[in-house]
Protein backbone atom coordinates (compact mmCIF):
# COMPACT_ATOMS: atom_id res chain seq x y z
CA UNK A 1 0.00 0.00 0.00
CA UNK A 2 2.86 2.36 0.88
CA UNK A 3 4.45 1.59 -2.42
CA UNK A 4 1.21 2.32 -4.36
CA UNK A 5 0.78 5.55 -2.38
CA UNK A 6 4.35 6.55 -3.24
CA UNK A 7 3.80 5.76 -6.91
CA UNK A 8 0.52 7.68 -6.92
CA UNK A 9 2.22 10.61 -5.18
CA UNK A 10 5.04 10.63 -7.76
CA UNK A 11 2.54 10.38 -10.62
CA UNK A 12 0.51 13.25 -9.18
CA UNK A 13 3.65 15.33 -8.71
CA UNK A 14 4.79 14.58 -12.29
CA UNK A 15 1.42 15.56 -13.80
CA UNK A 16 1.19 18.72 -11.73
CA UNK A 17 4.75 19.70 -12.72
CA UNK A 18 3.94 19.15 -16.40
CA UNK A 19 0.79 21.26 -15.94
CA UNK A 20 2.94 24.02 -14.43
CA UNK A 21 5.33 23.73 -17.38
CA UNK A 22 2.42 23.90 -19.84
CA UNK A 23 0.92 26.85 -17.96
CA UNK A 24 4.29 28.62 -18.06
CA UNK A 25 4.53 27.98 -21.82
CA UNK A 26 0.98 29.30 -22.27
CA UNK A 27 1.83 32.36 -20.16
CA UNK A 28 4.91 33.00 -22.29
CA UNK A 29 2.81 32.72 -25.45
CA UNK A 30 0.24 35.11 -24.00
CA UNK A 31 3.00 37.59 -23.14
CA UNK A 32 4.42 37.30 -26.68
CA UNK A 33 0.97 37.79 -28.22
CA UNK A 34 0.33 40.80 -25.99
CA UNK A 35 3.64 42.34 -27.10
CA UNK A 36 2.66 41.83 -30.75
CA UNK A 37 -0.76 43.33 -30.09
CA UNK A 38 0.81 46.34 -28.36
CA UNK A 39 3.13 46.96 -31.32
CA UNK A 40 0.21 46.67 -33.77
CA UNK A 41 -1.79 49.13 -31.69
CA UNK A 42 1.06 51.61 -32.03
CA UNK A 43 0.78 51.27 -35.82
CA UNK A 44 -2.99 51.68 -35.74
CA UNK A 45 -4.05 54.89 -37.40
CA UNK A 46 -4.88 57.70 -35.07
CA UNK A 47 -8.32 59.13 -34.59
CA UNK A 48 -8.78 62.74 -35.70
CA UNK A 49 -8.93 63.80 -32.04
CA UNK A 50 -5.40 62.44 -31.47
CA UNK A 51 -3.77 64.55 -34.19
CA UNK A 52 -4.20 68.02 -32.75
CA UNK A 53 -1.14 70.26 -32.70
CA UNK A 54 0.85 68.18 -35.16
CA UNK A 55 2.36 69.39 -38.38
CA UNK A 56 0.91 67.57 -41.37
CA UNK A 57 1.48 67.70 -45.11
CA UNK A 58 -1.69 68.94 -46.82
CA UNK A 59 -2.12 68.06 -50.50
CA UNK A 60 -4.61 70.17 -52.48
CA UNK A 61 -5.71 68.36 -55.63
CA UNK A 62 -7.40 70.29 -58.45
CA UNK A 63 -8.30 67.46 -60.85
CA UNK A 64 -10.67 65.55 -58.54
CA UNK A 65 -8.02 62.86 -58.01
CA UNK A 66 -7.33 63.21 -54.26
CA UNK A 67 -8.85 59.84 -53.44
CA UNK A 68 -6.98 58.08 -56.23
CA UNK A 69 -3.68 59.62 -55.06
CA UNK A 70 -4.35 58.87 -51.38
CA UNK A 71 -5.17 55.21 -52.13
CA UNK A 72 -2.06 54.92 -54.33
CA UNK A 73 0.20 56.25 -51.55
CA UNK A 74 -1.42 54.14 -48.80
CA UNK A 75 -0.92 50.98 -50.88
CA UNK A 76 2.67 51.94 -51.75
CA UNK A 77 4.03 52.55 -48.24
CA UNK A 78 4.09 50.05 -45.37
CA UNK A 79 2.25 50.78 -42.11
CA UNK A 80 -0.11 53.18 -43.83
CA UNK A 81 -3.84 53.73 -43.68
CA UNK A 82 -6.74 56.09 -44.12
CA UNK A 83 -7.96 57.74 -40.91
CA UNK A 84 -11.02 59.69 -42.08
CA UNK A 85 -12.71 60.86 -45.25
CA UNK A 86 -15.32 63.63 -45.54
CA UNK A 87 -16.93 63.97 -48.94
CA UNK A 88 -18.61 66.85 -50.71
CA UNK A 89 -22.39 66.44 -50.76
CA UNK A 90 -25.04 67.71 -53.17
CA UNK A 91 -25.09 71.13 -51.52
CA UNK A 92 -21.31 71.68 -51.40
CA UNK A 93 -19.24 73.70 -53.82
CA UNK A 94 -17.26 70.56 -54.76
CA UNK A 95 -18.43 67.75 -57.03
CA UNK A 96 -20.62 65.37 -55.04
CA UNK A 97 -18.63 62.43 -53.67
CA UNK A 98 -15.19 63.98 -54.09
CA UNK A 99 -13.01 64.55 -51.06
CA UNK A 100 -13.74 67.60 -48.95
CA UNK A 101 -11.09 66.58 -46.41
CA UNK A 102 -9.22 63.33 -45.76
CA UNK A 103 -6.60 62.32 -43.22
CA UNK A 104 -4.19 59.44 -43.83
CA UNK A 105 -0.89 58.06 -42.55
CA UNK A 106 2.07 57.03 -44.65
CA UNK A 107 4.35 54.88 -42.54
CA UNK A 108 3.43 56.87 -39.43
CA UNK A 109 3.58 60.31 -41.09
CA UNK A 110 0.41 62.37 -41.12
CA UNK A 111 -1.01 63.64 -44.42
CA UNK A 112 -4.23 65.41 -45.35
CA UNK A 113 -5.77 66.05 -48.75
CA UNK A 114 -8.78 67.51 -50.51
CA UNK A 115 -10.28 68.03 -53.94
CA UNK A 116 -10.35 71.81 -54.21
CA UNK A 117 -13.57 73.16 -55.77
CA UNK A 118 -11.94 76.36 -57.02
CA UNK A 119 -9.17 75.88 -59.55
CA UNK A 120 -6.14 77.89 -58.47
CA UNK A 121 -3.37 79.50 -60.52
CA UNK A 122 -0.87 77.34 -58.60
CA UNK A 123 -0.28 73.62 -58.24
CA UNK A 124 2.28 71.36 -56.60
CA UNK A 125 5.93 72.37 -56.92
CA UNK A 126 9.15 70.34 -56.69
CA UNK A 127 10.43 73.10 -54.39
CA UNK A 128 8.50 71.27 -51.63
CA UNK A 129 8.81 67.49 -51.75
CA UNK A 130 8.40 64.37 -49.65
CA UNK A 131 11.74 62.90 -48.61
CA UNK A 132 11.91 59.14 -48.07
CA UNK A 133 14.92 57.43 -46.52
CA UNK A 134 14.77 53.90 -47.96
CA UNK A 135 15.87 50.84 -46.01
CA UNK A 136 17.49 48.92 -48.85
CA UNK A 137 18.12 48.67 -52.59
CA UNK A 138 14.88 46.81 -53.33
CA UNK A 139 12.77 49.43 -51.54
CA UNK A 140 14.30 52.40 -53.38
CA UNK A 141 13.95 50.58 -56.73
CA UNK A 142 10.30 49.66 -56.01
CA UNK A 143 9.32 53.14 -54.86
CA UNK A 144 11.14 54.81 -57.74
CA UNK A 145 9.45 52.55 -60.30
CA UNK A 146 5.95 53.02 -58.87
CA UNK A 147 6.21 56.76 -58.22
CA UNK A 148 7.76 57.59 -61.58
CA UNK A 149 5.16 55.61 -63.55
CA UNK A 150 3.31 58.20 -65.70
CA UNK A 151 5.21 60.89 -63.79
CA UNK A 152 8.39 62.84 -64.40
CA UNK A 153 11.91 61.79 -63.39
CA UNK A 154 13.80 64.89 -62.31
CA UNK A 155 16.91 63.02 -61.16
CA UNK A 156 17.28 59.34 -62.09
CA UNK A 157 18.43 56.84 -59.47
CA UNK A 158 22.18 57.26 -59.17
CA UNK A 159 25.05 57.92 -56.77
CA UNK A 160 25.40 61.71 -56.64
CA UNK A 161 28.16 61.61 -54.01
CA UNK A 162 26.07 62.16 -50.87
CA UNK A 163 24.55 58.66 -50.56
CA UNK A 164 24.60 55.23 -52.22
CA UNK A 165 21.59 56.04 -54.37
CA UNK A 166 19.22 58.97 -54.80
CA UNK A 167 16.30 59.79 -57.09
CA UNK A 168 13.92 62.76 -57.47
CA UNK A 169 10.48 62.21 -59.00
CA UNK A 170 7.27 64.07 -59.68
CA UNK A 171 4.52 61.43 -59.59
CA UNK A 172 1.50 61.28 -61.91
CA UNK A 173 -0.46 63.50 -59.49
CA UNK A 174 2.21 66.23 -59.53
CA UNK A 175 3.55 65.48 -56.01
CA UNK A 176 7.36 65.46 -55.70
CA UNK A 177 9.35 62.74 -53.95
CA UNK A 178 13.03 62.50 -53.05
CA UNK A 179 14.15 58.90 -52.50
CA UNK A 180 17.45 58.25 -50.75
CA UNK A 181 19.47 55.18 -49.77
CA UNK A 182 22.26 56.01 -47.33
Amino acid sequence: MKRITSILFLALLTFSCSDVKQNNEKSEKIIQLQAKLDSLNKLKTESPNDIKQQIATFLTFQKEDAEQAMNFYVELFDNSGIVTIKRWGKEGPGKEGTIMHAIFNLNGNLFMCSDSPPIHDWDFTPGVSNYVECLDESEIERLFTKLSENGKVMMPLDNYGFSQKFGFIEDRFGVSWQLNLQ
